[in-house]
């Protein structure tokens, strides 16, 4: 099975070419152009330098989120727009799943791991899990512990207190890169793992999920925001403040 993998959870994001339980081809985007700028093109080159066509390709995959709303939704819509045209089916996969999949390489079943993402605005998407006996990029794989959210550094590690006491526990993403001395102040014992690109494990874990029927048609991929979009926010606050002005007296 040969899949294109996508992943525009963050500024720089990647994309790779996987072949059965092989990442043929993995690439960093760049990080000075948004990704509107640069899809489909990297997709293409990535295929072009492989010499391989877009009709070749059995499965899309893509990190369905959290992390950035427009990054989100132009790495979605691209994914399902090759997938539409070319009549295959499309693997979303979590991106918090994603960076623990990518750690896992030297962990043990029953290990814990933290995925910690950068939420901007001095919060982080989170979700904890501990590893289980199962084949690698597999849903069983992972035990979630804590589902994901979005709060303070400091408020996540009071959340989880009682569950990652004296056990090591490994966290990785760039929101535990970001907040190195915040973990380190409440859980010094705990291992630092900066985020490698996802799209190579996104791809594999797709190849995972094709197998257990688990992919869909392209127009039943939605995004996992966990944080409400910015203009929701913005709408409510809108209609709160125009609630709560003085309403003028009528005459009578």
């Amino acid at each position: 099975m040969r899949v294109v993998a996508l992943d525009t959870t963050g500024r720089e994001g990647s994309v790779a070419l996987v072949e059965g339980q092989r990442v043929v081809a993995e690439r960093r985007g760049d990080a000075s152009r948004t990704h509107a700028e640069r899809l489909p093109t990297e997709i293409l080159t990535l295929l072009e330098s492989g010499g391989v066509d877009l009709t070749e390709i059995d499965l899309f995959a893509v990190a369905a989120g959290p992390g950035s709303f427009t990054g989100l939704r132009i790495g979605i819509a691209t994914i399902q727009g090759l997938a539409f045209v070319h009549g295959r089916r499309v693997a979303a996969v979590s991106a918090l799943e994603a960076l623990v999949h990518a750690a896992d390489g030297g962990l043990r079943p029953g290990a814990l791991v933290g995925a910690w993402m950068d939420a901007q605005r001095g919060e982080v998407f989170t979700a904890l899990y501990r590893v289980a006996v199962a084949p690698p990029f597999a849903a069983e794989r992972l035990i979630e512990l804590e589902s994901p959210s979005v709060c303070e550094p400091v408020r996540a590690l009071v959340q989880w207190s009682s569950l990652i006491a004296n056990e090591p526990v490994l966290f990785v993403g760039d929101g535990a890169t970001a907040y190195r001395s915040v973990i380190g102040s409440r859980v010094p014992a705990a291992e630092i793992m900066a985020p490698p690109p996802l799209a190579g494990t996104i791809g594999l874990m797709g190849v995972s999920m094709a197998a257990s029927d688990q992919a869909v048609d392209p127009a039943a991929v939605r995004p996992l925001y966990v944080r409400r979009p910015d203009a929701e926010i913005a709408r409510d606050k809108r209609v709160h403040a125009a609630k709560e002005e003085p309403q003028p007296e009528r005459r009578r």
